[in-house]
């Protein structure tokens, strides 16, 4: 991209900035088709098999422009008296028309041409700056249903709810073009294309318009380990797939193999797109453990590279945070001590020790889960399994992080994974008692880790989170059926998950928004906007710091965790039981101060008990209380100087 439209600059020719506020041309990208203004512009095709290639231009008239191809099988063409939303396909070797694998628009779905975008747009957040990764309270949410509209513009009215949560950074669920109006977005197969039913790029970039200027950052979650399989042209190139490594998904990507090199500049240049054009402010990745690259330079370190340069042309933070079940620090270790240099990954061990402790669930990977000790070791460290051995996976697991700072965990007591791979899709509200929920948020939010919460968890959202899809190809539609009643066969279930192309899955995956405003609902989101408050404003739990805490199982189900910082001690003392639990604290430095405790009225509780007989006036001697069931209190120590 050209230097001219750094935030804050404006070109030799732009004194007044104007250029810069309506945004970037396609400078300094190669793929697809880049509008230049003027008519003009550029097709691009990286397909080094082919004998012949031309642009089919089919609307708003019908012609066809040859390609030429350079050495490395790049194919090119520039049309001068192009207007942009003109439609196209590339024609190959001949005789049949593809969509443009970097189409940046597919306003017909997956199989209709590909549409020319002019990514002039008039934003209004020069000089944004993202809140410190250390800072981010994510939200997850699916596009589709997280509104009745299921649209870009549609969660725009609800932004300044989740601002006034304590939400930091909007999380979204993959939106790259998939088939149909319903799916995950784990099946997309245009990576540079917003999906049309949601409102396409020029709707995506709206919404990210209005999240900056509501003060939250955008993270986009992309695919780069696969590609899905309805609408997938890219198999018939013969290049970007190999066979040398298999994942749950077929033939890998071929990142380190023959032809590899322009695989990666495919994926590195959609990390740039979503950067530099559409302005996201972190990318997560999905499934990192499923991207297979034994080349000298890993492609999530060249990620990674990718991420720092636009950081510098753009002035701001571009942030990466992978997803990965290997437990390996080396994903976010400096590149100069043998890491790739992500920015954060995720902690699924966080989640699986306090998902077996609340649920008492053992299957499958919840196996290797369920000791209340455990939960206590992922708040003293990231990863339970640090070259331990697994159980369920039969094999020693992970690596210790140690010198990994917390803020770049990210932990969760809920997820689109967790809820929607269950066969009813049921959130933690369908699992839990009440009293259950808020001692998960208390959990989560107290941790020395980022938190990320899914869409309706704040409220306890009643209805599930369903796979559904909406594929056009029958067979394909049976035999994701099969596969996910085969799936959850093996795991011994014997419930009979929803049909996932069926339109009414979809419609009960919906958010009900009305519920966060009664009764209980109410109540949790207060105390979840609570949690989130003493955490941005108590020093000891705005500093994420898992070398300063302890986390101790003082009693069978009670886990003590203490957090400072100088002055600022505080003390939460955890209930994982359904029935009461009788607690001794050791004499402290102090007297203790309640901040919070779950069991109050205005939390849905049914009145707390707190202080007990010693807790303030002999704070030398110990002292024991009685937590409720599923209890939470937190308490400041008030320290004699």
């Amino acid at each position: 991209m050209s230097h001219a439209f750094w935030p804050g600059k404006s070109s030799p020719g732009d004194p007044t900035g104007l250029v810069r506020a309506i945004g970037p041309t396609m400078g300094g990208f190669t793929l697809g088709a880049c509008y230049r203004g003027n008519h003009q512009c550029t097709f691009t095709l990286w397909a080094p098999l082919l004998k012949q290639a031309a642009v089919h231009l089919v609307a708003p008239e019908d012609r066809l422009i040859p390609m030429i191809a350079d050495e490395r099988g790049y194919w090119r063409a520039t049309v001068t008296d192009l207007a942009p939303d003109a439609l196209y396909y590339y024609q190959w070797d001949g005789e049949i028309d593809r969509p443009d694998p970097a189409s940046h628009s597919q306003p017909h779905g997956v199989h209709g041409p590909s549409r020319v975008v002019d990514h002039r747009f008039a934003w209004s957040d020069a000089g944004w700056q993202s809140p410190p990764l250390a800072r981010w309270v994510i939200y997850e949410a699916h596009v589709g249903a997280f509104t009745p509209e299921g649209t870009f513009d549609a969660i725009i009215p609800r932004l300044p709810e989740l601002r006034e949560l304590g939400v930091t950074a909007l999380e979204l669920m993959p939106v790259a073009q998939f088939p149909g109006n319903r799916n995950w977005g784990y099946d997309g197969v245009y990576p540079y294309a917003a999906q049309a039913s949601y409102g396409g790029i020029e709707g995506f970039k709206r919404l990210v318009n209005a999240c900056h200027r509501e003060g939250l950052a955008v993270i986009l979650d992309v695919v780069y380990n696969h590609l899905g399989p309805e609408g997938n042209y890219l198999w018939g190139l013969g290049v970007y797939f190999t066979r040398r490594y298999q994942t749950p998904w077929g033939d890998a990507i071929n990142y380190d193999g023959p032809y590899s090199f322009g695989v990666r500049e495919y994926v590195i240049e959609n990390v740039r797109y979503w950067f530099e054009i559409c302005h996201c402010d972190g990318l997560r990745l999905d499934a990192g453990h499923s991207i297979y690259d034994y080349s000298a330079r890993p492609i999530l370190a060249e990620l990674a590279q990718t991420a720092v340069g636009c950081a510098q042309r753009l002035g701001r933070p571009c942030t990466l945070i992978v997803e990965s079940d290997l437990n390996d620090p080396r994903m976010i270790r400096p590149v100069a001590v043998g890491g790739y240099g992500l920015d954060a990954q995720w902690s699924d061990d966080f989640h699986h020790a306090l998902h077996a402790v609340l649920t008492g669930e053992r299957h499958d990977y919840y196996q290797d889960f369920g000791a209340l000790e455990q939960l206590a070791q992922a708040y003293r460290r990231p990863f339970v399994y640090a070259w331990d051995y697994s159980p369920h996976r039969k094999r020693f697991h992970g690596e210790d992080p140690s010198g990994c700072p917390a803020w770049r965990f990210v932990v969760f007591a809920q997820n689109h994974d967790q809820i929607g791979n269950r066969p009813l899709g049921e959130r933690l509200s369908k699992l839990l008692p009440f009293p259950a929920l808020k001692l998960a948020a208390a959990a989560v939010l107290l941790s020395p880790y980022l938190p990320l919460l899914f869409m309706g968890e704040e409220y306890g959202e009643s209805r599930p989170f369903l796979y559904f899809i909406s594929h056009g190809d029958p067979a394909l539609i049976e035999n994701v059926r099969a596969g996910r009643q085969q799936e959850f066969a093996t795991l011994h279930s014997a419930e009979i998950a929803p049909d996932p192309q069926a339109e009414a899955t979809f419609e009960a995956s919906k958010l009900q928004w009305a519920l966060a405003q009664t009764g209980q609902h109410r109540q949790l989101r207060a105390f979840y906007r609570e949690l989130l408050r003493l955490r941005r404003e108590l020093p000891a739990l705005a500093s994420l710091d898992n070398a300063k805490l302890t986390a101790t199982v003082i009693a069978p189900t009670v886990l003590e965790l203490r957090r400072w910082r100088e002055q600022s001690q505080l003390v939460a003392w955890f209930n994982f039981a359904a029935a009461p639990a009788t607690v001794t604290v050791a004499p402290g430095a102090g007297s203790w101060r309640k901040l919070l405790d779950a069991d109050e009225p205005r939390w849905g509780g049914q009145g707390s008990a707190w202080p007990p007989p010693g807790a303030d006036d002999r704070p030398a001697n110990p002292f024991t209380f009685t937590l409720p069931a599923y209890a939470v209190v937190l308490c400041a120590a008030s320290v004699p100087r």
